[in-house]
């Protein structure tokens, strides 16, 4: 009999945070505090699948590829997404095994370059609109969507950056190899920002795709395949809350499906926010997951015991 299952998401920007300069220290510093929190879920029970964001990461790669681009070919974004997925598993990887070793826990730790598997007739490719990487002039945008063909939009007045589409994940492509490390108790990090995204092409062969998918989506879709017992997602405010911002703004600690899907009906939760963090959730509840708990990693150990956060249940 396993222990309980849990699958838990949380953004870059809990490793690169927005006001430091994301040196490589500062990452593994932050690693490090990600690995204790999970160590402390580890004690409690649970085994772990821990999907992280990489929205700041691969910005950089992309920024990386882009100064570096007179000297060395750059990448495809489906490669800098597999180039941001490696080097963040490896550093929490590191961070963990360091955590459950001085904690004693003999578990093992798995890091699976993820490939996920998009429909390239999704709607998102007609309208590409999630700006990544860096920030070019307007000549040199005009050139990058001339010789690449990227859509290119200007970005509040910081300048023009690339757009490319966010489709929905289908299928994950390693999953058998997931389940056998769940099986055998391995704390898995996969599908690092939501996976790299592929599709197959006419042949039956895999092709990566220059996307990004929404690893909330993923992460849920990943939950509900393998029955976890709970889902996590980690965001920067201690509970979901309707009317947000505003005098009548309340704060949700428990909600029933049903009532969740009717906050979602009457425009709660906007798409830029708080919005796919709820589809998620629905996602996996539906899926016949039993709970999920949405807060920050501050109250993550609390919101575990049931003492904080917002908590969505069937």
């Amino acid at each position: 009999m396993r222990n309980n299952l849990a699958v838990i998401a949380f953004g870059g920007n809990a490793i690169l945070k927005s006001h430091e300069r994301g040196t490589q220290e500062e990452q593994v510093r932050h690693c490090d505090e990600a690995a204790d929190l999970m160590a402390q879920i580890v004690q409690r029970g649970y085994d772990l699948i821990i999907v992280h964001g990489n929205g700041p990461q691969v910005g950089n790669v992309l920024i990386q590829m882009e100064e570096a681009s007179n000297k060395i070919p750059p990448f495809s974004l489906d490669v800098c997404v597999s180039i941001s997925e490696g080097s963040m598993g490896y550093m929490l990887e590191r961070s963990l095994r360091n955590q459950f070793r001085k904690r004693s826990l003999k578990k093992e730790v798995a890091t699976l370059i993820t490939q996920v598997m998009v429909d390239p007739r999704d709607p998102a490719f007609e309208n590409p609109s999630k700006p990544i990487g860096p920030f070019f002039t307007a000549f040199r945008a005009q050139t990058l969507k001339k010789e690449k063909k990227w859509p290119m939009v200007e970005d509040s007045g910081r300048g023009y950056r690339r757009v490319v589409a966010s489709p929905l994940p289908q299928s994950i492509i390693n999953m058998e190899i997931i389940k056998a490390l769940v099986r055998e108790g391995t704390c898995i990090i996969a599908a690092g920002g939501g996976g790299i995204p592929a599709y197959y092409d006419g042949h039956d062969n895999i092709k990566g795709v220059e996307a990004v998918i929404d690893k909330d989506y993923t992460s849920s879709m990943l939950a509900g395949e393998l029955k976890a017992d709970l889902f996590v997602i980690l965001t920067s405010v201690e509970h979901v809350a309707i009317n947000f911002g505003k005098k009548t703004q309340k704060n949700l600690t428990r909600v029933r499906l049903k009532e969740l899907k009717r906050y979602q009906e009457k425009g709660h939760f906007p798409p830029g926010s708080m919005g796919p963090k709820i589809k998620a959730a629905i996602a996996f509840i539906e899926s016949g997951g039993k709970e999920v708990i949405i807060t920050t990693e501050r109250e993550l150990i609390k919101a575990i015991k049931g003492q904080s956060g917002t908590h969505i249940v069937k």
